[in-house]
Protein backbone atom coordinates (compact mmCIF):
# COMPACT_ATOMS: atom_id res chain seq x y z
CA UNK A 1 0.00 0.00 0.00
CA UNK A 2 1.37 3.76 -0.38
CA UNK A 3 1.89 6.36 1.85
CA UNK A 4 -1.69 7.65 2.54
CA UNK A 5 -2.84 10.12 5.56
CA UNK A 6 -5.02 9.51 8.82
CA UNK A 7 -7.80 10.27 6.89
CA UNK A 8 -8.25 8.09 4.52
CA UNK A 9 -7.10 4.62 4.93
CA UNK A 10 -10.50 3.56 5.17
CA UNK A 11 -10.88 4.78 1.20
CA UNK A 12 -7.37 3.18 0.64
CA UNK A 13 -8.43 -0.02 1.70
CA UNK A 14 -11.72 -0.14 0.71
CA UNK A 15 -10.54 0.89 -3.20
CA UNK A 16 -7.44 -2.39 -2.73
CA UNK A 17 -11.11 -4.32 -1.95
CA UNK A 18 -12.59 -3.09 -5.21
CA UNK A 19 -9.78 -3.62 -7.01
CA UNK A 20 -9.11 -7.32 -5.80
CA UNK A 21 -12.53 -8.24 -6.74
CA UNK A 22 -12.64 -7.06 -9.84
CA UNK A 23 -9.58 -8.76 -10.87
CA UNK A 24 -9.11 -11.48 -13.07
CA UNK A 25 -6.77 -13.26 -10.33
CA UNK A 26 -8.33 -16.38 -8.78
CA UNK A 27 -5.86 -16.80 -5.28
CA UNK A 28 -7.41 -13.57 -3.48
CA UNK A 29 -8.99 -13.68 -0.23
CA UNK A 30 -11.02 -10.94 -0.59
CA UNK A 31 -12.57 -12.80 -4.01
CA UNK A 32 -12.80 -15.76 -2.07
CA UNK A 33 -14.80 -14.11 0.61
CA UNK A 34 -16.66 -12.20 -1.52
CA UNK A 35 -17.39 -15.53 -3.58
CA UNK A 36 -18.39 -16.98 0.09
CA UNK A 37 -21.35 -14.64 0.33
CA UNK A 38 -22.91 -12.67 2.97
CA UNK A 39 -23.29 -15.96 5.44
CA UNK A 40 -19.40 -16.54 5.01
CA UNK A 41 -18.91 -12.60 4.99
CA UNK A 42 -21.09 -11.86 8.37
CA UNK A 43 -19.27 -15.16 10.48
CA UNK A 44 -16.01 -13.62 9.69
CA UNK A 45 -17.30 -10.38 11.00
CA UNK A 46 -18.32 -11.95 14.29
CA UNK A 47 -15.29 -14.10 14.71
CA UNK A 48 -12.91 -11.20 14.18
CA UNK A 49 -14.86 -9.05 16.57
CA UNK A 50 -15.24 -11.73 19.24
CA UNK A 51 -10.87 -11.94 18.98
CA UNK A 52 -10.95 -8.21 19.58
CA UNK A 53 -12.89 -7.72 22.52
CA UNK A 54 -11.08 -11.09 24.17
CA UNK A 55 -7.58 -9.34 23.31
CA UNK A 56 -9.05 -6.06 24.48
CA UNK A 57 -9.94 -7.66 27.52
CA UNK A 58 -7.22 -10.09 28.22
CA UNK A 59 -4.49 -9.74 25.74
CA UNK A 60 -1.47 -7.48 24.42
CA UNK A 61 -1.59 -4.33 22.80
CA UNK A 62 0.01 -5.56 19.91
CA UNK A 63 -2.75 -8.52 19.60
CA UNK A 64 -5.58 -5.83 19.72
CA UNK A 65 -4.09 -3.98 17.12
CA UNK A 66 -3.69 -6.74 15.24
CA UNK A 67 -6.99 -7.80 15.52
CA UNK A 68 -9.04 -4.26 15.37
CA UNK A 69 -7.06 -4.38 11.53
CA UNK A 70 -8.45 -8.13 10.91
CA UNK A 71 -11.59 -6.63 11.84
CA UNK A 72 -11.57 -3.07 10.10
CA UNK A 73 -10.57 -5.64 6.70
CA UNK A 74 -13.79 -7.90 7.25
CA UNK A 75 -15.80 -5.20 8.22
CA UNK A 76 -15.08 -3.03 4.67
CA UNK A 77 -15.65 -6.20 2.95
CA UNK A 78 -19.04 -5.91 4.52
CA UNK A 79 -19.71 -2.95 3.30
CA UNK A 80 -18.62 -3.41 0.08
CA UNK A 81 -20.25 -6.83 -0.66
CA UNK A 82 -23.24 -4.78 0.02
CA UNK A 83 -22.36 -1.77 -2.14
CA UNK A 84 -22.20 0.74 0.84
CA UNK A 85 -19.50 3.11 0.62
CA UNK A 86 -17.24 4.85 3.18
CA UNK A 87 -18.95 8.15 1.66
CA UNK A 88 -21.69 6.54 2.72
CA UNK A 89 -20.60 5.85 6.33
CA UNK A 90 -18.90 9.25 6.47
CA UNK A 91 -22.93 10.73 5.55
CA UNK A 92 -24.41 8.95 8.44
CA UNK A 93 -22.00 9.86 10.92
CA UNK A 94 -22.35 13.57 9.75
CA UNK A 95 -25.99 13.20 10.45
CA UNK A 96 -25.59 12.23 14.32
CA UNK A 97 -23.17 15.31 15.20
CA UNK A 98 -25.39 17.13 16.45
CA UNK A 99 -28.18 15.02 17.96
CA UNK A 100 -28.52 15.02 21.38
CA UNK A 101 -30.02 11.71 23.30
Amino acid sequence: MKKISNTDFLEELYSIIKTRDQSKKKKSYTKLLLKGGKNIIAQKVSEESIELVTDYLNGSKKRTIEEAADLIYHFLVLLYSKKITINDIRKELNKRKNVQR
